[in-house]
Formats: structure tokens, C-alpha cells, sequence
């Protein structure tokens, strides 16, 4: 018999092009919560420090390397739940929608489905010319201020850390073209097929004033997943970044408590009903 028998196992996706340092404050409160917790580097989505050029893998080759983690976990446990943050919740909803390996419950932070934060450029309709086309070959996305943060002491260390070294806890300093148009492939398949696959219950997490993807992501995931599967809870004081920012250890308590309703539904009577809690 495992010796987890009776709690779940957690794979935590970071986001695109980064390490699983974003998800160090959620990592730490669910072990200590009881739960094995696994974040290793997905190569060929992840950073990759020992490389000067990254180089990106298709976005099915990801969902594939996820899919082997959720297995390897679901030998060892009776609840198995994905925790994913920006494109990371991409690869979570992916996993389930590729349907491979039965996964519990899924917690989606930052997710986004569109990319319609108060930050994005106005010209954010051209990237597929950038995506798709000659003309994007030698263009990249530069990390740049406020770096998905609100709390102004962690934003000083996260210029810092860029000056210093490629990558900070809040993600690499550039993100290459072949990176990003995989991710906009999946979340383009996402968007197309979201609604047409069962999802388990989820928690969506959400930041109100998110630069990247507004809450209106977590608005077209209620539409679509069905308000019985889905609880959202927004939070007022973060940017996209939630995990690193002012509302972090809400996102940590939050998530521990959905994991924990996996393995003890009792606990949260009435937790997989409830209707998104910024309405």
C-alpha cells in the first residue's frame, strides 16, 4: 500500500519559457499540507540554464511529458490534480483535454485563453504575422515592467535578478518565437475544443487587475466548463504573477484547501457548486 495512501499527488506547471521557482510558495504549503508535490522542468517548454538559445518542442510533446507525470502519480495515489499558473494552466487543460490519464481536479492561475490585460499593446492582432510568418523570425517577447508583479519590493528583485542572470522567479528575461507560437497553437485548440471534453472540478485563480489576460478568461472558462465544475475566486491586490505577488499566500491557502477537498469532500460541502466568487 502507498505510503500516500489517503492524499493527493500534485504536478505544478509553471509558466512558458520558466522554471518551477514560480510555484515555490505553493509548492512549500502542500507538502506541508501532506501531499506529494512534483515540479520538475519540461524540456523543451521550460527554461533551460545549460543552453544559450532555447529551443521549444511542440506543444503536443508537452502535454505528452505531462501526461507521463500524471500517470507516474497516479500509480501511488487515489486523487491525482494538476496546478498550472499562465501557460502552465494551458498545459493543465490541455492534459484533460487530450484525455490520456484521468486527472481529479485541476487549479488554473492566470489562465489565459486571451491575451486582453490592461498591459497588452494595441497591436496585439498582428502577432500572428510575428507567430506565423517570415516576418516573425527574428523577433522575440522581452520581459519588461511591472513583470506580472504589483508588490513594488518584489518587482526591485525581479530587475535585479534579470540584470544578473536570463531568468527571475516571475519568468525568463526573453521568450523566444518557437516558444510562443507553440503556446498560441495550444491555446488556439483550447479555445476551439474547450467545452467539448469533460473537465474535473477546477479552481480557477485570478488576479482583477492581471496585465496579461483580464477575468473575462476566467468569465469564457464558466461559459464553457459549466458553473458546476468550476469555482473562480478573484484577487484584488496581484498581477498576472499571483503566486510571487501581495495575494500570495491566499493562492497558496486556496489551493491547498482544493486539494485537500479531493481526498476529503466532506470537508468542503458544496465546494464543487459554487458559483465564481467575483460575480
Amino acid at each position: 500500500m502507498s505510503p500516500h495512501q489517503g492524499r493527493s499527488g500534485v504536478l505544478l506547471l509553471h509558466g512558458l519559457c520558466s522554471t518551477p521557482e514560480e510555484l515555490l510558495p505553493v509548492h512549500a504549503a502542500l507538502r506541508a499540507a501532506g501531499h506529494e508535490v512534483r515540479s520538475a522542468p519540461l524540456p523543451g517548454y521550460s527554461f533551460d540554464a545549460s543552453v544559450e538559445r532555447q529551443r521549444a518542442t511542440s506543444w503536443r510533446d508537452w502535454l505528452g511529458q505531462v501526461t507521463a507525470q500524471v500517470a507516474a502519480l497516479r500509480e501511488r495515489h487515489e486523487a491525482v490534480a494538476l496546478v498550472g499558473i499562465s501557460a502552465g494552466a494551458s498545459l493543465a487543460l490541455g492534459t484533460v483535454m487530450l484525455g490520456e490519464v484521468a486527472v481529479d481536479g485541476l487549479v488554473l492561475m492566470s489562465t489565459p485563453l486571451r491575451y486582453d490585460g490592461w498591459a497588452v499593446p494595441w497591436y496585439q492582432f498582428l502577432m500572428p504575422l510575428a507567430l506565423y510568418t517570415p516576418l516573425g523570425r527574428f523577433w522575440h517577447y522581452e520581459e519588461r515592467p511591472p513583470y506580472g508583479v504589483k508588490n513594488p519590493r518584489v518587482r526591485r528583485w525581479i530587475e535585479r535578478e534579470l540584470q544578473s542572470r536570463r531568468i527571475s522567479r516571475a519568468g525568463a528575461a526573453v521568450i523566444g518565437i518557437d516558444h510562443l507560437r507553440e503556446h498560441d497553437r495550444l491555446r488556439r485548440e483550447l479555445l476551439r475544443r474547450l467545452g467539448s471534453f469533460d473537465c474535473p472540478p477546477t479552481l480557477a485563480l485570478h488576479a482583477r487587475e492581471d496585465e496579461v489576460a483580464s477575468l473575462a478568461n476566467v468569465e469564457l472558462l464558466a461559459k464553457r466548463l459549466g458553473r458546476a465544475t468550476l469555482r473562480s475566486v478573484a484577487l484584488e491586490n496581484s498581477h498576472h504573477m499571483i503566486t510571487i505577488d501581495n495575494d500570495r499566500q491566499q493562492v497558496a491557502r486556496e489551493t491547498v484547501s482544493f486539494v485537500d477537498s479531493l481526498v476529503s469532500p466532506a470537508a468542503c460541502p458544496g465546494e464543487r457548486h459554487r458559483e465564481p466568487a467575483y460575480v
